[in-house]
């Protein structure tokens, strides 16, 4: 390294996040006592990076954040400098590229999912030394098995159908429960495994409408008068698609999912005798504290991504494999979206205690 003070950019891209801001800690931390760097926030994404708006962080400004959750540095999922939306879907890369010039930077970390990564990726090829962190609480990016926010997601969401389930056992009801997920079931399959729902929907297995009802109906039949349906918002019933709750065209990403659980119970309420009746958790699946697996998870992926920094192992992304820490790079990454393979371990497993996947022939799925 130089003489010149090392110095590295922060920015927390796409949603919130349990845990963000236990890695901006991390990354921050580790490199002021390791390097005796500066650290620069970015605000709101690569929005502050296009326009400027940037804060240097001191160590007080990192201490006391671990169990917060969101990010103090702010967030935007709209903000892509090859694509703004605020120039009418410019290119303004060249302007994030000269604010990261300006700075000083020696590196940048970016903490994000998959469309984060993505621009991770294109940015680093125009020369920004980068470095990603992977969060989500969907769990879909490729290249690790586990990303941060996901644990805290999964707890919430189990949380919810505990409750919901004495609900549904006083009331004699069928309770669908909706998470999130985007175009993947982890949160579904985690959450609904964990709290022993009959049915379980992902976006991997299309669903039979008549095969969750015939679950239902057995279930009445039994004297086990209720039923709980967890459903991923990206799930789908055979020859239909996915419910898309608006568009939202500034966005990298314009479909927002919403509503499957609403389609759904409307469809079951004409095929079982007892009521339904549905809970969307939404965006609370996303909010709070974070659990202590991710603190940790976070804090270990950021002193990571310092180390890299350190040692310029750029254009790659911090990852979980087979019990280990290691690193990917973001063309591995980018634009690849991680779904739950139909012969993971917890699905079968699911299926074995007699849980259902909404279709009578999930071998033939499988085969």
């Amino acid at each position: 390294m130089n003489s010149e003070p090392f110095r590295v950019g922060i920015l927390t891209g796409g949603g919130d996040c349990p845990g963000l801001n236990a890695v901006i800690r991390a990354v921050a931390k580790s490199l002021m006592l390791q390097h005796d760097a500066e650290i620069v926030g970015i605000r709101d994404g690569f929005q502050g990076l296009i326009e400027g708006h940037v804060e240097s962080l001191e160590h007080v400004d990192v201490s006391g954040i671990l169990t917060r959750g969101g990010t103090i540095l702010g967030a935007s999922n709209k903000a892509n400098p090859f694509a703004y939306y605020r120039r009418d879907n410019a290119d303004v890369s060249a302007e994030a590229m000269k604010t990261y010039e300006s700075l000083n930077l020696d590196g940048l970390v970016t903490i994000g999912g998959d469309g984060t990564m993505s621009i991770a990726h294109r940015l680093s090829e125009m020369g920004m030394n980068i470095v990603g962190v992977p969060k989500t609480i969907d769990n879909d990016l490729v290249g690790t098995d586990e990303t941060f926010g996901f644990d805290t997601a999964v707890s919430i969401a189990t949380e919810a159908m505990d409750r919901i389930h004495t609900t549904a056992q006083s009331h004699h009801r069928i309770m669908v429960v909706e998470t999130m997920g985007r175009y993947a079931g982890w949160i579904a399959l985690h959450a609904g495994a964990a709290s022993g729902a009959d049915v379980i929907l992902i976006p991997e297995i299309d669903y039979d409408i008549e095969a969750v009802a015939e679950v239902c109906r057995t279930r009445e039949r039994s004297g086990q008068r209720f039923t709980i349906i967890a459903i991923a918002e990206g799930a789908t019933p055979i020859d239909g698609g996915m419910a898309v709750r608006e568009r939202i065209e500034d966005s990298p990403d314009p479909l927002r999912l919403g509503g499957i659980g609403n389609v759904l119970a409307h469809e079951l309420k004409d095929l079982v005798s007892s009521a339904v009746r549905t809970t969307i958790l939404g965006h609370v699946q996303r909010g709070g504290t974070p659990t202590a697996y991710d603190r940790n998870l976070s804090t270990t992926f950021g002193a990571i991504a310092a180390s890299m920094l350190a040692t310029e192992q750029y254009g790659r992304m911090v990852a979980y494999q087979n019990g280990s820490f290691t690193s990917v790079p973001l063309s591995e990454v980018a634009d690849k979206t991680r779904t739950v393979p139909l012969d993971n371990a917890l699905l079968q497993s699911a299926q074995a205690v007699g849980t259902s996947f909404g279709r009578n022939d999930l071998a033939d799925i499988r085969d």
